[in-house]
């Protein structure tokens, strides 16, 4: 390997990097223990002090002390702060993209998007506070009314990781303070500094429409800093992205507090081709959901399950298609596949590929290292392998850009070979039939939270909840009725009449 400098030279990077900081409202982070590297050249841009277990502590405390002002605020008033993020998202999404780009390693168009996304999810979040609906439901005993009421929960511990370091973030945010919640948000210890750029920034919103900046708190360190907020009994809900190990981790030590979670853990996510599929429309949607983000999306698109009678052609487009991908330098335009974030997510790929060729795999193309980056960067061609049934190492998810191609016979034997997995989080069909959407989408159809038809596994719209089945958790995040997570529910019973009857027609005289 060579350790020639790259286009922009770490130097660069890390003068880039504090100016980006400077334009986006936050100090210079304090120097400390904590390394800041970059993917794209692997060298260090700088460092950071992690947070003792008295600042996680302090920072509990403090969003709890702000939850007993903030949950009388009203939802609209609070969506306030919410609303002005947004605006403050969009003065700075390039600057905000860039930083992600430097942290994460992913390309410009993709870094921009996940701006975007927050701001989107901030637009539900402004809509939603009016719309935190209970419900009344009519009562049997006379002279009575029966409602539910929703109220705010109290706080929310964020635990994000690296492959979407701001967007998920504000997924839960941006829900948790309309609904009256304050949130500890403990980011990925690889991506610390755009989290340092959005808690100043969400501050900033605070200060600017006159409500407490005390609800948003930020930690950050290693696992030792997110155990302690997952053990806090003033912590009323965790709400977790990472792999299915973190979960089980997570999940057991909050329920022995008898908190809540909400889990988005692994994906090993499916598409099914069917014989009736358009497959230039399938091809494009296949490359961008198996290649994007050099692999490293939950939804990434990692098991190809193709009728015997396309899947020729099929792989033949889009090994054709991934030989044109150009993979390099996220800040260059034109790169379609930036770099894995690390050497250890490089040997997992290398270790699942030598796995899936001893099992009987052929390499169809990809899989080898691009060189020129330097020692301690890690870029890959996607690869694509196709694998005589599903073993070991498919059912498995390696966070790397590995797309294995499986063939069917029959509908169902290919749903069962979609469902044939520990994960639960995403899938797709490609028809032009509706009687084979249809069975895809049906009760004994995939068995993901997220089913989709002529379309990619990966992309989702923040309009829907977001989340799996299975070691996926089965948490929900973002749209639709989400927001109910981060609330409590109480059921009111008021008596108006002047008697006393109980349920059940029950006498007690």
């Amino acid at each position: 390997m060579t350790s020639a400098p790259t286009e922009r030279n770490t130097r660069e990077l890390r003068a880039r990097a504090g100016e980006l900081l400077r334009n986006l409202g936050a100090e210079s982070p304090e120097p400390g223990e904590l390394s800041v590297r970059t993917p794209i050249t692997g060298e260090e841009l700088g460092t950071l002090r992690p947070s003792t277990a008295g600042d996680v502590d302090s920072a509990i405390e403090r969003a709890a002390t702000a939850f007993r002002d903030w949950r009388v605020v009203p939802a609209p008033r609070r969506a306030a702060v919410v609303r002005r993020l947004a605006e403050l998202l969009a003065l700075h999404l390039d600057e905000l993209g860039e930083l992600v780009t430097l942290e994460a390693g992913k390309i410009g168009a993709e870094a921009r998007g996940e701006v975007q996304e927050m701001i989107d999810i901030c637009e539900f979040a402004v809509g939603l506070s009016r719309q935190l609906y209970g419900r009344t439901m009519p009562s049997e005993r006379p002279g009575h009314r029966l409602m539910e009421t929703w109220h705010p929960l109290g706080v929310v511990g964020v635990i994000s990781a690296f492959n979407f370091p701001v967007a998920v973030w504000a997924w839960n945010t941006a829900l948790a303070l309309v609904c009256g919640d304050t949130v500890v948000w403990k980011p990925s210890e690889a991506t610390p500094l755009t989290a340092h750029a959005c808690h100043s920034l969400l501050r900033r919103a605070a200060v600017e429409v006159g409500l407490d900046p005390e609800v948003h708190q930020l930690i950050q360190g290693g696992s030792e800093v997110g155990a302690q907020l997952v053990d806090d009994p003033r912590v009323a809900l965790v709400s977790a992205t990472g792999s299915v190990r973190m979960g089980g981790i997570v999940a057991p030590r909050v329920a022995a507090r008898f908190g809540r979670c909400l889990l988005e853990l692994g994906g090993n996510n499916a598409a099914v081709v069917t014989p009736s599929a358009d497959l230039d429309l399938a091809s494009r949607a296949i490359v961008f959901a198996a290649a994007g983000t050099a692999g490293q999306r939950c939804t990434t698109l990692r098991r190809l399950i193709t009728h015997v009678d396309v899947v020729g052609p099929l792989v033949d487009r889009i090994a054709a298609a991934y030989r044109q991908l150009r993979v390099g330098n996220p800040l260059d335009d034109g790169v379609l596949v930036g770099p894995l974030i690390n050497g250890r997510s490089y040997r997992a790929m290398q270790d699942a590929i030598r796995r899936a060729l001893a099992d009987g795999g052929e390499l169809i193309c990809g899989g080898e290292r691009v060189e020129g980056f330097g020692d301690d960067a890690y870029y890959v061609r996607p690869a694509v392998v196709r694998m005589p049934a599903q073993t070991a190492v498919v059912r498995e998810e390696t966070f790397a850009p590995i797309l294995y191609v499986l063939t069917y016979h029959d509908l169902d034997a290919a749903i069962e070979l979609h469902n044939g997995v520990p994960q639960g989080l995403s899938s797709s069909i490609f028809t032009q039939h509706q009687r084979e959407a249809e069975r895809f989408l049906a009760a004994n159809g995939s068995d993901c939270g997220i089913a989709n038809v002529n379309i990619g596994t990966s992309g989702a719209e923040i309009g829907g909840a977001f989340g799996g089945e299975k070691q996926t958790g089965g948490g929900r995040e973002s749209g639709s009725d989400s927001w109910k997570s981060y609330m409590r529910r109480a059921t009111n019973t008021v008596n108006y009449s002047s008697e006393l009857p109980l349920a059940q027609g029950i006498k007690f005289e």
